[in-house]
């Protein structure tokens, strides 16, 4: 990875989805509790899913994404809660970056889209691997 690829990367990992997953969080945060549990392994909202037969775009991916956040009850364990949320928010980017290599057009987001879905992917696969040691 050149280093602006990397410096991008990280813009987007420390910056830029923390502050999507805190304008979620604050947006929800007075409708949470009157809302029901998705488990934090179930809902993937793949690229390739459907709004009323047609195709979700980049902002049906981002509505879907946080709709499973709004609908996910807190468990009151703050650990746990990041995890599962943090799951929901990752599978969102990929599902993101997937659109991106579908239909995008930049070898720029092209590649990106590719160090994004590397990275995200693991990250789920430890947040799974937690959240499986710390069922609820």
């Amino acid at each position: 990875m050149n280093t602006q690829t990397g410096k991008t990367v990280r813009l987007v990992r420390h910056i830029l989805l923390p502050l999507m997953l805190g304008a979620s969080i604050g947006a929800v945060s007075p409708l949470v509790s009157a809302q029901s549990t998705t488990p934090p392994n179930q809902g993937s909202m793949s690229s390739t899913a459907t709004n009323g037969g047609m195709p979700m775009g980049m902002h049906g991916s981002m509505m879907n994404m946080s709709k499973q956040m709004d609908t996910m009850k807190p468990s009151g364990d703050v650990d746990y809660d990041f995890a599962a949320m943090m799951r929901i928010h990752h599978q969102g980017a990929v599902d993101m970056a997937e659109l991106e290599l579908k239909k995008g057009k930049d070898p720029k987001m092209q590649q990106m889209a590719k160090e994004i879905i590397a990275a995200q992917n693991k990250e789920i696969a430890e947040f799974d691997q937690w959240l499986a040691q710390h069922k609820r």
